[in-house]
């Protein structure tokens, strides 16, 4: 790592929407502020009351892969998307903490009135769209459940209801949407929480500027428990 890069601020890696919202009480925490709103803002690269950190605003998805290729010395994603990065990069990539924002579940829905106990003891294959494919198809192989995985990007609920899938496997919080598109949850694969992700050879090169900022950040979530 050149001199010059350890002279540029920290930056960290988050994506707009829930997790950039509930990470705002633990920078506060640490006594840092971010004035511009990524809602509001064109910009990608936020500055904070800090001059030793920055914020680039990424979608959730990439969040991990700015982080394990050193574009971002660390950044928070959630568990659900550090299993399907992990499948496609494995290593690489150091997890501290579980900071306890963006809880959710990981779970299998299926359309009212589906009988989804009696495909699975049947041994019916099922038609399963989801864009956590990894999570998804190591599920079913642990119950013996034959499965035909349909990547999708979003509008998961829409599948079962056009006929292109049986049943999906996505993220539920309050249960609100699938209840809106006549969908139950039938199964909980794995409990979510978005993780701070650290580059390792920025924590080797820049411990003295990250160590104080991972360790706000344990305490900030751990008072959150």
């Amino acid at each position: 790592m050149s001199p010059a890069s350890l002279e540029r601020p920290l930056t960290l890696a988050l994506s707009k929407g829930r997790i950039f919202d509930e990470t705002m009480p633990l920078l506060a925490a640490a006594g840092i502020q971010v004035p511009e709103n990524p809602e509001t803002s064109r910009k990608l690269i936020l500055p904070t009351s800090s001059p030793n950190l920055q914020l680039i605003i990424v979608r959730a998805t990439d969040v991990p892969t700015y982080v394990q290729y050193g574009a971002a010395d660390f950044g928070i994603a959630g568990k659900d998307v550090l299993v399907e990065h992990a499948a496609e990069h494995p290593g690489g990539l150091y997890q501290p903490i579980d900071l306890n924002i963006a809880r959710c579940r990981l779970c299998v829905a299926v359309p009212v009135g589906f009988d989804y106990e009696a495909a699975v003891r049947q041994g019916s294959r099922l038609r399963i769209a989801t864009k956590y494919v990894r999570a998804a198809r190591e599920h079913f192989a642990r119950k013996g459940v034959y499965v035909d995985i349909i990547k999708l990007y979003g509008s998961m609920e829409l599948a079962p209801l056009v006929g292109l899938a049986d049943a999906i496997v996505d993220l539920v919080s309050t249960g609100s949407t699938l209840k809106a598109n006549k969908l139950v949850a039938v199964e909980d694969i794995a409990e979510i929480s978005s993780r701070l992700i650290v580059n390792q050879a920025s924590l080797k090169t820049r411990a003295s500027a990250l160590q104080p900022l991972i360790d706000a950040f344990a305490r900030a979530s751990s008072q959150d428990e």
